[in-house]
């Protein structure tokens, strides 16, 4: 595995480690999600279907396999990945060890969004569980933003309508606790696919200054490198 990914100097390209596909609640295929990110400017996609332990392994199967496929045939790669969602929350440390050992790269867990009835706590948990990233985590502590930095867990700024009211808290707390942030869609239509230039503006907008906005860029940038396995997007 590469140990440094060469982060190119901030242009265009978008990276989005958070959107669905049919394979849960999202509107489209795979295949047809990636290619339509494509036409949009995006390098990397995170093809990240919601899964508890009734369908966790039937994801795991189909979204590598479409994943394979784009990245066997198109520039744009796709990383299979999964988030774990409104599970129990004894629950959520077995399913990432399963879901990692099933082959997905890329690991969510739903976070505590306001806009969902989502059991309290599950910040902590999901946080003891060891996913990459944290979803929408809503008003997330500051000791649990303490504890995502210290197991360099990211923390999503999200483009998403309900989830994105906390925005400004998350990055606060991110920025107070030197915890990492990424930017994501948690895109489930077609239209919630964004280009770079409103990522950057919905970053700047949760109150970022231009050089933080730059290394949330560099983050997603890191991140998918790694678990591409490569030393740079080219």
């Amino acid at each position: 595995m590469s140990e440094k990914c060469a982060v190119r100097k901030q242009g265009k390209i978008m990276i989005d480690l958070h959107t669905h596909s049919l394979l849960s609640d999202g509107a489209l295929l795979p295949s047809e999600l990636a290619r339509r990110a494509e036409a949009k400017g995006y390098r990397v996609i995170g093809i990240t279907d919601h899964a508890d332990m009734s369908n966790l392994e039937f994801v795991a199967e189909a979204v590598i396999r479409a994943c394979k496929d784009i990245n066997k045939n198109w520039k744009i790669k796709a990383i299979p990945g999964v988030e774990l969602t409104h599970m129990p929350l004894e629950s959520l440390k077995p399913a990432v060890k399963i879901a990692r050992s099933k082959g997905l790269k890329l690991v969510i867990i739903h976070g505590e969004t306001l806009s969902e009835p989502v059991i309290p706590g599950t910040n902590r948990y999901a946080l003891l569980a060891g996913p990459d990233i944290l979803a929408h985590p809503g008003l997330i502590s500051m000791e649990d933003a303490k504890l995502a930095a210290g197991k360099g867990i990211l923390l999503e700024i999200t483009a998403r309508p309900g989830h994105s009211l906390t925005n400004g808290h998350v990055a606060a707390a991110a920025g107070k606790a030197g915890a990492g942030l990424v930017i994501n869609t948690d895109s489930h239509q077609p239209e919630n696919l964004i280009s770079k230039d409103l990522a950057e503006k919905i970053l700047l907008g949760a109150g970022l200054d231009k050089k933080e906005t730059a290394r949330v860029f560099a983050n997603s940038e890191k991140l998918a490198c790694r678990l591409l396995d490569i030393k740079k997007l080219v």
